[in-house]
């Protein structure tokens, strides 16, 4: 009688724990790739730039460019606040002897372009980091090429708008470190790493639930038939 009383809860709870055991070590496996690939990253950031040629590198590698920046066909891109200025991306192409162009992300400017935005004119070599083109989706912001102004990086949509050839399909975020406008990317991106904080909180609520039930078992089975 005293195993009859218990069965049903006891089926019930186990599928429970085992959803939350398998999300628990579903996440520290998370947790070991976003690890691997956090170190790639490092790695990367850490080994010189690639002289950019003409097979396209690979998203986020590091690379060495020399061109000549077009600034008359400057556009911006987003919006980012920082602290109580609206802001975007300043984008620009790179005109670059027997190659298309490309579209280089320089870095943060005010959105209405107040201050002093350096513009170097004649020859630069630049290290950025190669960013993958985008489309717009379904709930994009709807870019404005007269004014351009755009939100989503899809550069053969922005190169048309701007009335160049046909650009490279990635885009490059330049590095830089010191001050002044633009101002661009410091470190390569790093994807957010919380899958230990979520590995936690799943193998916590799977010793909750025992510790629940064990006690209600335990008071279970002290009452009388």
């Amino acid at each position: 009688m005293s195993l009859r009383r218990v069965l049903i809860p006891v089926l019930v709870m186990l599928p429970v724990l085992a959803v939350l055991l398998g999300l628990g070590t579903w996440q520290v496996q998370r947790l070991g790739a976003k690890n691997a690939l956090l170190a790639e990253i490092a790695a990367g950031e850490a080994a010189p730039a690639r002289p950019l040629g003409a097979t396209p590198p690979a998203a986020w590698t590091k690379v060495a460019v020399t061109g000549r920046f077009d600034h008359e066909r400057e556009v911006l891109l987003g919006l980012e606040v920082r602290g109580p200025v609206l802001g975007a991306r300043l984008v620009t192409p790179l005109i670059r002897d027997g190659a298309p162009p490309v579209l280089v992300d320089r870095g943060w400017v005010p959105a209405d372009k107040s201050g002093v935005i350096a513009r170097p004119a004649g020859p630069v070599t630049l290290e950025a980091y190669a960013r993958p083109g985008e489309t717009a989706g379904m709930f994009s912001a709807t870019d404005d090429p007269a004014g351009r102004r755009f939100y989503t990086f899809d550069p053969p949509l922005i190169a048309r708008s701007l009335g160049l050839p046909a650009p490279e399909p990635f885009g490059l975020v330049a590095l830089g470190t010191g001050p002044g406008l633009p101002d661009p990317a410091r470190t390569l991106p790093r994807p957010t790493n919380s899958h230990l904080g979520y590995a936690v909180t799943w193998y916590g609520l799977a010793l909750s639930l025992l510790g629940v039930f064990a006690a209600w078992l335990r008071r279970r089975l002290k009452e009388p038939a």
